[in-house]
């Protein structure tokens, strides 16, 4: 366990999880995360934790948010990973000064609206998946976003490109089918087919310069980029935790010291000041947390022998879960690293 303080916001999560995502996280992984569990997530004030408080957000420490997602993503990580889309956005608002900050910032602190990201592309750099040129009194995109997850649940997105400079810009669109921008069909994936997820073309979409939220040389965004990237992710732990749950506790006692261990060290390298120092601590937190999702999730399918294989199986489900997050937010520098790691087990 971690040594996360009492706060509201947690009370929150686990009434959020306990009522809904838990009862109907099988059929959710099913069918799709519904509408409902979306405007659910909205009303609980979760979409607003790490907001700024003077925007009608919690402004909650790093700890608790993280400690939220471990409780959203061991509930249903559909729902999980379709409202972590939004907390980027808000951040990059919250260190905006340009004019859209005053007209998004409130609502998606306050979960009126929820936010997409259409933003992993830029990794590629210097190939441009999507180029943005000025045009008018705005900036028009054109190419393809390879992943967009949340379509027909969010209500605006945030979209990045490239400019011919060399700037990343990053601007804030209506997340729905309208001139310049298409969506695939939702994409049949092994896992969280059920958060929406498909691929954008864009064709001269055009969005007016007020529309902006960021606009730097991508070399100077990189390293941010980079930062978020190396550190193990809270979903890891919250999924894990979520099939040790299933396990009788001789079994699991062993592996939640290994979970609590693992989950310590991660979040003491998260908080360290310089989030470019100890990189390779970091990268090594993060292989950990991956080997001891894959020895929990693992063993809740052993547990479960061959009922383990029913789609109605909470174990089959988090095992898929533990697959996805093992590529989720993946970059070339953290797939090598884990790949070493895997080569030297």
């Amino acid at each position: 366990m971690t040594a996360t303080t009492a706060h509201p916001l947690l009370d929150r999560a686990h009434r959020l999880a306990a009522d809904l995502l838990i009862p109907e996280a099988e059929r959710v992984d099913q069918e799709g995360v519904p509408t409902s569990h979306i405007e659910a997530v909205k009303r609980s004030g979760l979409l607003g934790a790490g907001a700024p408080v003077a925007y009608g957000g919690s402004g909650a420490p790093p700890d608790v948010v993280r400690r939220i997602a471990e409780i959203l993503a061991g509930a249903c990580c559909s729902t999980w990973f379709v409202q972590t889309q939004h907390h980027t956005p808000v951040q990059v608002l919250t260190q905006s000064e340009l004019p859209v900050r005053e007209r998004l910032l409130g609502p998606l602190s306050r979960g009126e609206l929820m936010s997409g990201v259409a933003y992993a592309h830029l990794r590629s750099y210097p190939r441009v998946p999507v180029r943005v040129r000025r045009e008018g009194g705005g900036w028009r995109f054109d190419g393809t976003v390879p992943w967009y997850t949340g379509w027909g649940l969010n209500d605006v997105m945030l979209l990045a490109g490239v400019t011919d400079a060399g700037e990343a810009l990053l601007a804030f669109a209506e997340a729905r089918v309208q001139q310049g921008l298409r969506a695939s069909e939702p994409m049949r994936l092994a896992a969280l087919t059920a958060a929406r997820t498909v691929s954008l073309e864009l064709t001269g979409l055009w969005l007016p310069e007020e529309s902006v939220a960021l606009r730097m040389p991508y070399e100077r965004l990189a390293p941010r980029d980079r930062a978020r990237t190396l550190n193990a992710n809270p979903a890891v732990f919250g999924v894990a935790e979520a099939a040790l749950s299933l396990l009788a506790e001789d079994t699991a006692a062993p592996l939640r010291a290994r979970l609590a261990d693992a989950r310590r060290r991660a979040y003491a390298l998260a908080d360290h000041p310089a989030p470019l120092e100890r990189v390779a601590e970091r990268l090594a937190a993060r292989a950990e947390a991956y080997e001891v999702l894959r020895t929990a999730t693992t063993a809740a399918v052993v547990a479960g022998g061959g009922r383990s294989m029913a789609l109605t199986s909470r174990a089959q489900r988090l095992a898929r879960e533990a697959l996805f997050l093992l590529v989720q937010g993946q970059t070339a520098e953290t797939r090598s690293a884990h790949l070493r790691a895997l080569g030297a087990a």
